[in-house]
């Protein structure tokens, strides 16, 4: 597996190593409600990532161990992705951002009520969801 070369041993800095730009995320995000996604899947969503964008930022997750790509049962033009258990452990980030977001940004109706859902027990739904990507 090719290592991102870090800039320093700073957990911050090595975190923006693989996370700092906005595609990487946002793959992540769509993985983590879909549970596994297609090249395609990722072109359609509402971001409009280019296609040598999303090439690269998905071999960059495949080769930190992020995401995992398998074979597609109905395709064999098509590939899988899915989290790895290392990309499943980025939720409780992903978490504290909607959380933020939600208290700083503007919100579509139906981000609002999963931000409701997480304030009424953000330890159970955490763990909840993250047991569901890990099955």
């Amino acid at each position: 597996m090719k290592k991102i070369k870090k800039r320093s041993e700073c957990p911050i800095s090595s975190f923006l190593d693989i996370w700092g730009d906005k595609w990487s995320m946002l793959i992540i995000r769509d993985l983590m409600f879909s549970k596994q996604c297609t090249y395609g899947d990722f072109i359609k969503s509402d971001e409009k990532i280019a296609t040598n964008i999303l090439a690269s930022r998905l071999q960059m997750l495949e080769e930190e161990g992020i995401i995992i790509k398998s074979e597609h049962p109905d395709s064999k033009a098509k590939v899988l992705y899915k989290l790895s258990q290392k990309g499943i452990d980025i939720f409780p980030i992903m978490v504290e951002i909607n959380l933020w977001a939600d208290k700083y940004l503007q919100l579509s109706d139906e981000r609002k009520l999963i931000i409701e859902e997480i304030k009424k027990n953000k330890n159970a739904f955490v763990k909840k969801v993250m047991e569901e990507m890990e099955s």
